[in-house]
């Protein structure tokens, strides 16, 4: 498989050693310096392409490969308010994308698993809250994947309006904490008066991440249409 890096930072070089290891080809590599090559025809020297760059660019990044005739892989955060533009983009033009707010297999499991017990907890009267701790470079508070935890908490409990850093009156509260190198820890908790259920995921490198983006771009070679990672492994037999 051929793949194209459109980000090559911490995240872009993870994802080339993984390719590498599993014995894929990385044909294209696009950062700030030479972004005036990313254009159609770049593009398609690939099979496929994983984003991994900036918010701002990346609905525009990823409707370039739709253009393209490639599969996009998305795993840039903070573009979510676009999600329903580009899946519509990305079905009317007949092309393959797959988005996480975090490619690890793990996490998309613990995501899984998060959802399924957010639903059975929903009748019950149980507070719920996040915590979550990355390295000091990380920018977003909350991180990407604390969100879709949340969000998948206010499906099925009511009793939160929505989400809120720290506390706040009728919100789920997610605690951030950014220290040292820690790569990603995110814990959700249930409590009452009588006992506490607990899930935790730590990552102990970003070789997860890497892992998951080049395995959703495996499995991207054989869909249509727009997806999210998490669905995809629920569907696997």
């Amino acid at each position: 498989m051929k793949i194209a890096l459109l980000g090559y930072g911490k995240m872009g070089k993870e994802i080339e050693i993984a390719g590498n290891e599993r014995g894929h080809q990385i044909v294209l590599k696009i950062n700030s310096e030479n972004f005036n090559q990313l254009n159609k025809g770049s593009l398609q020297t690939a099979d496929v392409a994983i984003e991994f760059s900036r918010p701002e660019i990346a609905v525009d990044n990823a409707k370039l490969c739709i253009d393209a005739h490639i599969p996009v892989i998305i795993g840039t955060t903070g573009w979510y308010e676009h999600k329903t533009v580009l899946e519509q983009y990305c079905i009317q033009n007949n092309g393959t994308a797959i988005y996480a707010s975090n490619f690890s297999t793990g996490v998309n499991v613990f995501f899984i698993i998060n959802e399924i017990l957010s639903r059975l907890m929903s009748p019950m009267k149980y507070d719920a809250w996040i915590e979550e701790v990355h390295h000091i470079h990380k920018k977003d508070i909350p991180s990407g994947t604390a969100i879709t935890l949340a969000n998948d908490i206010l499906k099925y409990n009511k009793q939160y309006s929505g989400w809120a850093i720290n506390d706040e009156a009728g919100k789920l509260p997610i605690y951030a904490q950014r220290i040292d190198e820690v790569t990603g820890f995110h814990s959700v908790s249930f409590r009452n008066e009588v006992d506490t259920i607990e899930i935790t995921h730590n990552a102990f490198s970003r070789k997860g991440f890497a892992l998951g983006a080049i395995k959703a771009a495996e499995m991207a070679l054989t869909k249509k249409g727009f997806y999210e990672y998490k669905n995809l492994l629920i569907e696997q037999p």
